[in-house]
């Protein structure tokens, strides 16, 4: 009997998902907890591993379809049944013989094709790219016209462009047709296969065009009106002095990255800086119940992690009883789980507090929609190097070259005041100008 593969509960509060990519074709063989499928729910967007090894034999839920948890959206033959499988595909292939018929009356016409459709289909090739993709592009003399893209709307991913490169070296002969065909060794399963689950290539979206929002996409619209209409927002901004850390972390990096496997960045000192502003300004970490406030026990800081298909909220749990290490592990770990979707439902919820990072595209500063129910966010802008009046403990001034970062923080006027915002922001301040914790 073939494997069923379920749609999985993420979470007890969830009770359906959406399949936003099968990353198998029918006749695909897989391993079991090999990435099969990805999902998005209200929480998370999540991989979803193979139940089996064998071969995926049928998809019954196609892309974009959402469906209740336990629902079976697909089957794996297993041992006996995969070879089985394999050896139906000869039967199918007269059924199957008419389309080839078709191809070759239009065979006349493909000839001349090749060469248009390379510049032709230029502006489409960028639209469907990222910079960082079409730089590896430049940089290898690769056309992107050359690769098949499996991100949303056929984009062409990081993923496909490395790949790419990889297999460039072991099948020269089949870089030109990499864009619109699969390697022969599969061939035969796929022809068996394509009826049961055809993948379409859509084109990359132009001006004009009328494209539905992903799953994720709606669920963040839905949150930020939720948030605009929900809280009072007030912004304030603060300028800080972070020549100090700038130095500390060029000086400790190496080593530390050495001593500990992970890299040192500035987020844990943005994190732990609040931490000790949110003990003395516990307000800033509360939140509204109704007629009620709730003073959280705990401060769970969530970290936005910008994504190329949208913008997700991990939470760094009980942050206040972290060391400086413990933080940047958990910076760490909760930031590559998010880019290769292995979070977990619980690892967005319970956030107390919220720090977003604009700065790390140029930002100068950002003003930030308070993540609900949280009554507070800080935006991080980009640390830049600028004149500043320094004054000596004499009283005297001078000009001096210093790193600066613009710090603002979003929050709800119906429960903390201007007041408090500002002196909790003032102590952030404070902390990062002076900082003199070990970094370890």
């Amino acid at each position: 009997m073939p494997t069923d593969i379920i749609m999985p509960q993420m979470g007890e509060s969830i009770v359906e998902g959406t399949i936003t990519k099968w990353l198998k074709k029918p006749g695909d063989k897989v391993q079991r907890d090999e990435p099969l499928f990805e999902i998005s729910t209200d929480k998370v967007d999540a991989e979803i591993p193979a139940p089996a090894s064998g071969v995926l034999q049928e998809i019954k839920v196609t892309e974009g379809t959402t469906v209740g948890v336990n629902t079976v959206v697909g089957t794996i033959a297993v041992d006996g049944e995969a070879a089985a499988t394999k050896s139906a595909a000869p039967a199918a292939k007269p059924a199957a013989a008419a389309p080839p018929k078709e191809e070759k009356k239009a065979a006349p016409a493909p000839p001349p094709m090749p060469a248009p459709p390379a510049a032709a289909n230029e502006e489409e090739d960028e639209a469907r790219s990222s910079p960082l993709v079409r730089k590896i592009a430049r940089e290898h003399g690769i056309s992107l016209s050359q690769i098949r893209g499996t991100g949303l709307g056929g984009r062409i991913t990081k993923q496909d462009i490395q790949q790419f490169i990889d297999n460039q070296g072991s099948h020269p002969a089949h870089v030109e047709t990499a864009s619109q065909a699969v390697p022969p060794k599969r061939s035969e399963a796929e022809s068996h296969a394509a009826p049961a689950a055809p993948r379409p290539a859509a084109p990359a979206p132009y001006p004009g065009d009328l494209v539905p929002m992903t799953n994720m996409r709606r669920l963040i619209a839905k949150h930020m009106i939720e948030s605009r209409r929900t809280s009072a927002h007030v912004h304030c901004m603060y300028e800080v002095d972070f020549t100090r850390i700038v130095n500390l972390r060029s000086k400790l990096k190496t080593a530390f990255e050495q001593r500990h496997g992970v890299r040192l960045t500035f987020m844990p000192f943005f994190v732990r800086a609040a931490i000790i502003a949110l003990q003395q300004w516990p307000i800033i970490n509360a939140s509204i119940d109704g007629d009620n406030i709730r003073y959280h026990r705990n401060i769970n800081v969530g970290i936005a992690v910008a994504l190329d298909w949208g913008l997700i909220v991990p939470v760094l749990k009980n942050a206040g009883d972290l060391n400086f290490l413990g933080l940047q592990r958990g910076i760490t770990d909760l930031g590559e789980r998010a880019r290769t979707k292995k979070l977990k439902p619980e690892d967005v919820e319970g956030s107390t507090f919220t720090i977003t990072n604009p700065g790390q595209f140029g930002a100068v500063f950002g003003l930030p929609i308070i993540n609900q129910p949280n009554s507070a966010i800080m935006g991080v802008g980009g640390i830049t190097k600028q004149p500043l009046v320094i004054t000596d403990k004499d009283g005297n001034d001078s000009i001096a070259i210093r790193s600066v970062v613009h710090l603002t923080l979003g929050y709800d006027h119906r429960l903390i005041d201007g007041a408090v915002a500002d002196q909790f922001m003032a102590q952030v301040k404070k902390n990062l100008e002076q900082w003199n914790e070990d970094v370890g």
